[in-house]
């Protein structure tokens, strides 16, 4: 009996123009075409994404995802198809997350109907989001303009990532009453020190060229030459016999054609006092540690950046954090199919926790939004058993993936700058 999930279809319904595909020689294009939701990702884009990439058997759709997947999974057998782009419609946002208000205002309508459908939606993003980052060619993302939550799966599992000067990157599931997920458990503690655990709890923003810095992003461009790279990249040409990394090396080396140097004007954000004081305050294990460190800051140098972070914090959902804190100290342990099998079981746990729909209606449903009533209001009320009733798996309830590829960690990290870790060796 297969272990493995079958490939999602189109449904009736679905938007036949939120996702374009173009070919160009040996390049294959995903265009995200929701440019008046800052082409927020849904159901019916996974949906024709996914069976591009990669043939196989059919699971039971979704409305709103599968197109990309099935685009994903047709292009994994085709040997025409050299290489694949994913890029956004417009000049504001390569994609500004999932669909998360559709699926608050079904759960508040339906109740547990409404949650098995987030469930469901879930399930097929992340079954899109580990076909990306275990892809068997060479798989390049443009987060050209606003790069959030779902944009986050479709991007930074990419071993090649283009920032440009109107890249905003962030995670900000947490002022939402969510988790980082789309495999942020993954590469947000591979980040250089901290910082992948302060992005991850205060949803920091990183504009422009500091994505590159942060290594959020393998390469920086101006904008004005994506359109130049993509058909330089449908000149390639590859040996049948070459593998992926040296048909990486090829697309590197082609990308490095383009760039012009580096912003003089734009000075590294995660770096100096400030990235001192974000290790110094978000390496500790707990919310009160943290909390505790960045209030000994404001009696320094960093006292203004101490008392915005803290204020940020009190802003965010109190589950959330300690959630969210937990899954950056435990899932380094995880591998990338294992990440995306856990974070399917704790998006399940957060559609059943009040703060999820309270988070999600009064940030992006109300006009203008409003501040949340968390439950509970406080750090102090989320105890050490409910944050362990999140990573408390039921039963064998288990999410089937759309293939058997896994590892721990990037085989492709060396694209893009070197890691802390791997200068000091």
């Amino acid at each position: 009996m297969s272990t493995e999930a079958s490939i999602p279809r189109e449904e009736p319904g679905d938007d036949p123009d939120d996702v374009l595909f173009n070919t160009l020689y040996g390049v294959r294009t995903i265009e995200l075409n929701r440019p008046k939701k800052l082409n927020s990702l849904n159901g019916s884009m996974c949906r024709k994404i996914v069976p591009r990439l990669k043939v196989g058997n059919r699971y039971p759709p979704y409305p709103h995802i599968q197109g990309i997947a099935d685009r994903l999974q047709e292009w994994e057998k085709s040997q025409l198809a050299n290489v694949i782009i994913i890029a956004g419609t417009g000049e504001k946002a390569f994609c500004a997350g999932g669909d998360v208000a559709a699926l608050a205002q079904q759960i508040s309508s339906e109740g547990e109907p409404g949650i098995q459908k987030s469930e469901e939606y879930f399930a097929l993003e992340y079954r899109l989001d580990h076909l990306i980052a275990t892809y068997s060619k060479p798989y390049i993302a443009y987060m050209d303009g606003i790069t959030m939550g779902g944009g986050v799966g479709l991007s930074v599992h990419a071993p090649i990532r283009i920032a440009t000067e109107r890249t905003l990157f962030a995670m900000p599931e947490t002022s939402i009453g969510f988790f980082p997920d789309v495999g942020g458990s993954f590469f947000l503690p591979r980040l250089d020190g901290a910082t992948g655990t302060y992005l991850a709890l205060t949803s920091s923003r990183l504009k422009g060229v500091n994505a590159f810095y942060a290594g959020v992003a393998t390469h920086y461009i101006d904008s004005s030459s994506l359109g130049a790279l993509t058909t330089r990249l449908a000149e390639l040409v590859f040996k049948d016999y070459d593998d992926l990394a040296t048909r990486l090396a090829a697309i590197d080396a082609t990308v490095e054609e383009f760039n012009s140097g580096l912003p003089h004007d734009e000075p590294m954000l995660l770096a100096g006092s400030l990235r001192r004081a974000i290790d110094r305050c978000f390496s500790h294990p707990t919310l009160e540690a943290i909390v505790a460190a960045l209030q000994r800051e404001l009696r320094g140098d960093m006292a203004a950046w101490a008392t915005q972070t803290l204020q940020t914090l009190r802003d965010r959902s109190p589950t959330s954090l300690k959630v969210s804190l937990r899954a950056m100290k435990v899932a380094p342990a995880w591998s990338m199919a294992e990440t995306f099998q856990r974070e399917w079981a704790l998006a399940g746990k957060f559609m059943r926790h009040p703060d999820f729909v309270a988070g999600v209606s009064a940030r992006l449903v109300h006009k203008p939004p409003t501040a949340p009533t968390w439950r509970p209001h406080s750090l102090e009320g989320v105890g050490t058993a409910e944050v362990d009733r999140f990573f408390t798996v039921q039963g064998g309830n288990r999410l089937q993936l759309l293939g058997g590829g896994d590892y721990r960690e990037y085989p492709y990290a060396t694209l893009g700058l070197p890691r802390e870790r791997d200068v000091e060796k």
